[in-house]
């Protein structure tokens, strides 16, 4: 979840509502790739979730990453709450989960070098408090009774909210794990093409990630039941977003969409009022009831934009989220995908070749197959697997493309961050099937092997 915005003055006419999302085009000299991930803590001796509070705790971690790695603090009605350094940012998910929100980077050796020096300072405060961290899609065993609260106004809000509107919002909010890449676009026409693209193939990162095959202690028969989560979150802000696929779309169009979303809060001196369910069209008007005749400022509606939750979004960039949370291989193999299909113009090209013509019934039908059956699911009578294998073969080109050389000059490009996905797809065998195996045979239907085993 993303942190209170900040800068922006009153919004005295619409077209300001628009021209904030086209004032992030970029030439493509200045684009950059950041990669967001998230993660559970638990104590090693009782396997449970780590609490905000106590020696071994979430509290502990911040002020460790503060202390001794030189993270400045954020605080929230004088609770820790998050760090910041050298642009990039740490925060906390509702359920404890801790989140790295990387800095805007050139490369994507730059941003594999980031995720390995946040994990292995994790690890250190980790090792020397008895805690542990994963990256799964979701808490394999965990019930949502024994999951803390995080102390942010924010969440308090969206729990309450998400009961009324969808029957799996809180088990998004306390028990799943992300990983995503955020990107850049040059223009308004960029950014449709790549917004189309992305979230037709989204699906394929889906099922190449997938890795939550457990949920409440058993099999749950999905390969992502993080991806089953979001298809009963809350329709409201959800989904494939169809008209991204039709004539005019735009950022006006995106502008239409968002505003029709209904608001979770306005954010005032340091605290979350609530407007669960209020609408920022009236918010304009000066009739938000729950603040009369005021108006918005651009930070109201940047806050807004970080409430609405489809598998690809766009504020001044652009964010992929359609993968589970996984292991350091898979963190650096995400961006890859995504910037070797969307900054290089011949990949963008052919990616968009293989889906153009999907309609919006198959685009939402893939997603369900994804998350469901992984690599299995089909389009159009071919596998996941093989269009997966097809993407993987444009992505590669695109990073080849790009030749953003790593390691001082001694490695040419960045296409070996795709290693990891090449092997999913010749094997056909996702994460979310790896671990099923294991659970069958080794861990001999020992759940709490997990942790041993693919924690960080």
């Amino acid at each position: 979840m993303s942190i209170p915005q900040s800068g922006g003055g009153l919004i005295e006419h619409r077209d300001q509502l628009a021209e904030y999302l086209a004032s992030g085009c970029k030439p493509p000299e200045d684009w950059r790739i950041g990669t967001e991930h998230e993660k559970f803590g638990y104590g090693l001796e009782n396997l449970l979730p780590l609490p905000y509070d106590g020696d071994c705790s979430i509290n502990a971690m911040l002020e460790g990453l503060r202390d001794r790695f030189g993270w400045e603090e954020m605080r929230e009605a004088g609770k820790l709450i998050g760090l910041t350094k050298d642009g990039a940012n740490v925060s906390l998910e509702p359920g404890g989960q801790l989140e790295l929100s990387g800095a805007p980077l050139e490369t994507i050796h730059q941003t594999c070098d980031e995720v390995n020096v946040h994990l292995r300072e994790v690890k250190e405060l980790a090792d020397g408090m008895g805690a542990g961290f994963i990256g799964l899609g979701a808490a394999p065993i965990w019930t949502e009774a024994q999951m803390p609260v995080m102390p942010k106004g924010r969440y308090a809000l969206m729990t309450r909210y998400m009961k009324s509107v969808g029957s799996h919002g809180t088990q998004m909010m306390y028990r799943t794990c992300t990983v995503q890449v955020n990107l850049d676009f040059a223009s308004e026409a960029d950014m449709v093409k790549k917004f189309r693209v992305s979230l037709a193939l989204q699906p394929i990162a889906t099922a190449l990630f997938a890795a939550s095959p457990f949920f409440d202690g058993r099999v749950n028969g999905w390969q992502s039941w993080r991806a089953r989560i979001w298809q009963d979150t809350d329709p409201a802000r959800t989904g494939m977003l169809p008209f991204v696929f039709e004539p005019g779309m735009g950022f006006e169009r995106y502008v239409d969409y968002a505003l029709d979303v209904p608001m979770y809060f306005v954010y005032r001196d340091g605290k979350y009022i609530d407007a669960l369910g209020q609408s920022f069209r009236d918010f304009l008007d000066g009739r938000l009831p729950a603040l009369p005749g005021e108006k918005p400022t651009l930070s109201d509606w940047a806050d807004h934009l970080t409430t609405i939750f489809p598998e690809v979004r766009i504020k001044k960039f652009m964010e992929m989220r359609g993968a589970d949370g996984g292991p350091w291989r898979r963190l650096c193999a995400l961006p890859a995908i995504w910037v070797g299909l969307l900054y290089d113009g011949a990949a963008l090209d052919a990616a968009w070749d293989i889906c153009r013509d999907w309609t919006a019934e198959e685009r939402d039908q893939l997603r369900y197959d994804a998350g469901h059956l992984g690599l299995r699911a089909e389009i159009r009578g071919r596998s996941l697997r093989d269009v997966a294998r097809d993407v993987l073969a444009i992505a590669e080109g695109g990073l080849k493309a790009r030749a953003r050389a790593g390691a001082g000059g001694l490695i040419a490009d960045e296409t070996h961050f795709l290693n990891a996905l090449h092997e999913i797809v010749a094997s056909g065998q996702t994460p979310a099937d790896e671990m099923l195996h294991r659970y069958h045979t080794d861990w001999d239907g020992d759940l709490s092997r997990i942790y041993s085993e693919y924690s960080y």
